[in-house]
C-alpha cells in the first residue's frame, strides 16, 4: 500500500452492497473477485432477496471462510432497491460500493477508487467498465465515462453504472434507494446530485458488467419507460424538459451500445 497507506484512518473500511436473488450462477465469482482486492479493508454485506436456488449456500460457504462476507436473509420478495437499502443500512463503512451479484471487479478497484476520493476529498465517484458475455468472457467493449457529472448532465444520460459506484456516507449521510423496479440506482445517483454534488469519473475500467440474457436491464423498452417514469414521477420534470432529457438519454443509450 505505500506509506500513505499505513494509518488505519487512511485505510477506511469500504461496504459493499450486494443484493442477490437465485444467483447461483455468479454469486461465487462475484465474491471471489471482492476477496481478490488489493485493498483488504471491506466488508460484503449480501442481501438475498427469497432465493429459490443454491444461492444461500454458496454465500454461506464464503461466509465461513471469511468473516468480512456477512449474508442478511429478506422474510419476503422485495426487489433489489429494499434488498440494497437493507445492506446500507447495516454497512459500518465510510465508504459504501455497489456490485450486483452477476458483476465483477478487477483485483485494484477499490484501492484505486479510494485513493481517488482520498486525493479529491469528495463523495461520489464512478469508473468506466468493461462488457462481457454471459459466461464471462470479456469484449471490447468499454464504457468510457466522463471526468465529471452534474444533475442536469446526469438527466440527459444514464453513464454511471451502478457496480462502479463508490460513495462517502460520512459526507452524504444515509443514502437510501426509492423503492422502483428499476432505475432506482440512477434516480439515487440525481436525488445526490441534486443537492449541488457532482460525481467524478475515472476513466479506467475497473468493474465487468455481464450481459445476461432475459435480464430487466437487457428489456430496452422496459427500461426507457421506467426511465420516462422516473423523469416524471420522481424528478417531477415538465412534459416539455421530460421530452427532451429522454431525447438525449436515448441517444446516448443508443451510442453506449453501439
Amino acid at each position: 500500500m505505500g506509506d500513505t497507506m499505513n494509518k488505519d484512518k487512511e485505510i477506511p473500511l469500504v461496504s459493499v452492497i450486494t443484493p442477490t436473488y437465485n444467483a447461483e450462477t455468479y454469486i461465487g465469482q462475484t465474491i471471489e473477485s471482492v476477496k481478490n482486492q488489493k485493498y483488504y479493508n471491506w466488508e460484503m454485506i449480501i442481501v438475498d432477496d427469497c432465493s429459490k436456488d443454491n444461492t444461500v449456500e454458496i454465500i454461506k460457504r464464503a461466509a465461513e471462510k471469511d468473516k468480512r462476507i456477512r449474508l442478511i436473509q429478506l422474510s419476503k420478495n422485495s426487489g433489489a432497491a429494499v434488498a440494497r437499502n437493507t445492506a446500507i443500512q447495516n454497512a459500518k463503512g465510510k465508504y459504501i460500493a455497489f456490485l450486483d451479484s452477476d458483476d465483477l471487479w478487477y483485483p485494484d478497484k477499490l484501492e484505486k477508487q479510494v485513493a481517488f476520493m482520498q486525493e479529491k476529498d469528495i463523495a461520489f465517484s464512478f469508473t468506466s467498465y468493461r462488457i462481457i458475455n454471459e459466461d464471462g468472457t470479456e469484449t471490447d467493449k468499454i464504457i468510457q465515462v466522463p471526468k465529471e457529472i452534474d444533475y442536469k448532465g446526469l438527466l440527459k444520460n444514464t453513464i454511471i453504472g451502478c457496480l462502479t459506484v463508490m460513495l462517502d456516507v460520512n459526507k452524504l449521510g444515509l443514502v437510501q434507494m426509492p423503492n422502483m423496479r428499476t432505475r432506482q440506482d440512477t434516480a439515487t445517483w440525481l436525488s445526490i446530485l441534486r443537492k449541488g454534488y457532482k460525481a467524478y469519473g475515472i476513466q479506467e475500467p475497473l468493474a465487468k458488467y455481464r450481459k445476461v440474457s432475459g435480464s430487466i436491464s437487457s428489456n430496452k423498452f422496459k427500461m426507457a419507460r421506467q426511465t420516462w417514469r422516473m423523469y416524471r414521477d420522481f424528478e417531477k420534470l415538465n412534459i416539455f424538459y421530460a421530452s427532451w432529457c429522454f431525447i438525449n438519454y436515448a441517444w446516448n443509450a443508443l451510442k453506449k451500445n453501439i
